[in-house]
């Protein structure tokens, strides 16, 4: 029995791999869900050994089940968003772009990870042309970083944001509503994206933290602006809050001591929780 006190607790799923040592992927997503107030689901496509300092295997889940777990968890709650992060090969992508499309779930954030932090490849090259023509088309927002918009495009990579916009625009031709290249690996002194729509260019910065602290980044940064799309804001806000939910983790990241190689950012800082 409810009663009139019961509200109903905003959903987002995350489509991911697993990081055992908790940093990226599944868990960082759900983390930074929770610390944004939404209810995390999840399907997980592949289960990783990995820590802060590589990957050393991937065992992939079958694609059926992959459906299988979107098929139970889609007819059940009432998903106000979804995130796709890792999927790894292109069966696994063609299963998530049908599932995507038989249960009708928007808005789509798509995170194309190819390459994990640590530079261990995390998407077969095969699977790239399915992310093109399968996936991307039903996205809402996709937010390569410089890497991934140039395999994309089989071009190299930006080098300044006047080509990251130019790269911007022939991705958003792939059929997405918007386009967030990040520019997190480039080498200036800020950390500057920029958000391509149809109508608009925009440039994003924020200081640039000094911490090899950054396992995980790009999913919490997806995942952050999953979460704030759940609550109603439109992209471009959603990006920004998102940056600075980022900014924030990667500050109180630096202080934090987890594992020997690069080390997760903060998700949880911004709850308060005692270190």
């Amino acid at each position: 029995m409810t009663s009139g006190q019961d509200r109903r607790v905003p959903v987002a799923l995350t489509i991911a791999g697993s990081d055992p040592s908790g940093g990226a992927g599944i868990q960082a997503d759900l983390k930074t869900f929770t610390a944004l107030g939404v209810y995390g689901a999840s399907v997980i496509v592949a289960l990783t050994a990995q820590n802060t300092t590589g990957v050393t295997g991937v065992h992939a889940v079958p694609p059926e089940f992959t459906t299988q777990q979107i098929d139970a968890v889609a007819t059940d709650l009432r998903i106000a968003a979804v995130k796709t992060g890792m999927l790894g090969d292109k069966a696994t992508v063609d299963a998530v772009a049908e599932a995507i499309k038989r249960h009708s779930l928007s808005p789509v954030v798509v995170d194309p990870v190819m390459v994990a932090t640590s530079g261990d490849v995390l998407l077969d090259p095969g699977a790239i042309e399915a992310v093109r023509l399968r996936l991307i088309p039903l996205a809402a927002l996709i937010t390569p970083n410089l890497h991934e918009a140039a395999k994309l495009l089989d071009e190299p990579v930006a080098q300044s944001l006047a080509a990251m916009e130019e790269q911007g625009r022939r991705l958003l031709a792939l059929g997405c509503r918007a386009v967030l290249i990040k520019g997190g690996h480039s080498t200036s002194e800020d950390a500057t994206d920029v958000l391509i729509t149809s109508s608009s260019a925009v440039r994003l910065s924020e200081k640039r933290i000094a911490t090899v602290n950054t396992h995980g980044t790009g999913c919490t940064l997806s995942a952050a602006i999953t979460a704030y799309l759940v609550h109603g804001q439109p992209v471009e806000a959603a990006v920004q809050n998102a940056k600075t939910f980022l900014t924030k983790a990667l500050q109180s990241g630096a202080k934090l001591s987890v594992g020997a190689g690069a080390g997760p950012v903060d998700h949880l800082t911004s709850i308060g929780l005692k270190r």
